[in-house]
């Protein structure tokens, strides 16, 4: 599917400022809209927004259909009625510039158990109706996820929590075990969805904003979902796992120049053959989940759906291993009947064969240019512009690179003198040279990332993808969100045909 030209930003929820630890989908989220409009851009782009595991990754998710509560907006719920504003007057002194995620963890829950505590003893007859038409609307992957949060805070102490490690009869959802737990911990499941009713009222308030407003989100979808999560534990059927639920085959990719070993990312591997058998249904619901929460989905690991490295579950690296093939175009085929045209972006970076790229080029899904990777030794590169088709969507960098400014500062002197020459001059503001660089090309989409515009430095950097924490931390503060910035991106969007009218005006003649 073709984009018309345009221009966007990358950021995630997590990095608005909030004086609760976390950015939010409060204040700051709609003035972020404000800047985008501003600033002429068309999309933004987040990551995947389910609820966080393990190293605090959105990447590794309890459930692919759920939202991240920690997003929710503790101003907002005084605003509607959750709170009262008394709950709110005494807030711990969070850090500015980044998120520091157990204190916040702890903070947001006692938060949420006091706004159910106060919906189930105060909310109004609307409020009720609101809640129990979202209970029904969702009760099928709702339900599960609930359970599944109950049960995993009620094995904590004694388990880890991991859904494999529960007694066996639940841990293999059998009938009298679902119905004992669900009322044994029925407070504690109407407690989590009464806070995926409170995440899905606020996002999709601010998507709706955003939409009047000519801005198109863009979300993401991991090809793969997390071991821990209710998706595994409510389908054990549809993934390779062992007889004890331990997966007996596992995702990542092989050694290639940038690892000797490989990366065994973990996640269990897909019966596809059983997926098919019903059109993909499972598939079909999540995505049309996700196309709920956004415009354009960016599918992460798009190679994945034409072969896949499969690696032994009890191997401690990528090693040993091998290639395995996706469902393919039947797949996408099967996605098309289900939800009509896929808005898709293909990830297609890595090692990319010629069969990846013709299942991404007869779906018309544009792939992903990474202007990073693009002044390396390779002096032909795809990532370098004037080797770009129009159907694609250039970055500077993304979340798993560094900042540009930090990228600059740290390559090699041929690298850097690599982009001196491909820009004809010397380089005096990287970061807005690359931005520049991006948006003249012909890329239909350009997106930057906020690090960029506000041109910092590796303090920014969002993921290290070697590194098991301390991630997903960065935050701004309000004063770094300039009108300079919003300015200056709105001249370069307009200067190089990506502002929303010039886009209109091209695709009407």
């Amino acid at each position: 599917m073709r984009f018309p030209r345009s221009g966007g930003v990358l950021l995630h929820p997590t990095s608005f400022p909030s004086r609760y630890g976390i950015g939010d989908l409060g204040d700051a989220a709609y003035d972020f809209v404000d800047f985008l409009v501003q600033s002429k851009q068309s999309l933004w782009q987040v990551l995947p927004l389910g609820p966080t595991g393990y190293g605090d990754s959105p990447y590794q998710s309890f459930s692919a259909f759920a939202g991240n509560p920690l997003l929710i907006s503790p101003d907002r719920l005084v605003r509607d009625g959750f709170l009262p504003a008394e709950a709110i007057e005494d807030v711990p002194d969070f850090p500015a510039h980044r998120v520091d995620y157990g204190p916040v963890i702890a903070y947001k829950d006692g938060l949420l158990r006091r706004a159910h505590a106060h919906f189930q003893a105060h909310g109004t007859a609307e409020q009720r109706e609101a809640f129990e038409r979202f209970c029904a609307e969702h009760a099928g992957w709702l339900d599960d996820f609930a359970l599944f949060m109950a049960l995993k805070t009620h094995h904590m102490p004694r388990h880890g929590g991991v859904w494999n490690t529960w007694p066996r009869p639940i841990a293999l959802r059998e009938p009298a075990a679902m119905q004992h737990w669900a009322q044994r911990l029925a407070d504690q499941v109407a407690l989590h969805k009464f806070q995926q009713f409170l995440f899905f009222r606020q996002w999709l308030e601010l998507k709706a904003c955003a939409n009047e407003r000519g801005i198109r989100i863009i979300g993401d979808v991991p090809i793969f979902v997390a071991f821990d999560s209710a998706d595994v534990w409510a389908h054990q059927e549809l993934f390779y796992l062992k007889e004890n639920g331990e997966p007996s085959v596992v995702a990542g990719v092989p050694p290639d120049y940038f690892s000797e070993t490989g990366q065994r990312w973990g996640n269990p591997l897909y019966r596809w053959e059983r997926m098919a058998l019903d059109g993909y249904g499972w598939w079909a619901a999540r995505l049309r989940m996700t196309f709920t929460q956004v415009d354009i989905v960016r599918l992460d690991h798009f190679r994945g759906f034409e072969g896949y490295w499969e690696i032994p579950a009890e191997e401690p690296t990528a090693v040993v291993g091998r290639w395995v093939k996706g469902p393919g175009a039947g797949f996408f085929e099967a996605m098309e009947e289900a939800l009509g045209e896929l808005p898709i972006i293909a990830e297609d970076l890595g090692v990319i064969t010629p069969e990846v790229e013709e299942l991404r080029d007869r779906f018309g899904f544009p792939g992903m240019k990474i202007l990073q990777f693009a002044f390396g030794g390779e002096r032909n590169s795809n990532f370098l512009p004037h080797n770009f088709t129009p159907n694609c969507v250039v970055y500077t960098g993304t979340h798993d690179n560094d900042t540009t400014i930090g990228w600059y500062s740290t390559t090699t002197e041929e690298e850097r003198e690599h982009l001196r020459r491909y820009l004809g001059r010397e380089i005096s503001d990287v970061a807005w040279d690359l931005i520049r660089l991006a948006y003249a090309s012909v890329a239909d989409t350009a997106i930057a990332t906020m690090q960029d515009l506000m041109r910092l430095g590796s303090e920014a950097r969002m993921n290290y993808p070697s590194r098991p924490g301390g991630n997903w931390q960065w935050r701004y503060t309000p004063d770094m969100l300039t009108e300079d910035i919003a300015a200056h991106l709105a001249e370069i969007t307009e200067l190089y045909g990506r502002a929303p009218q010039a886009a209109r005006e091209k695709e009407s003649t």
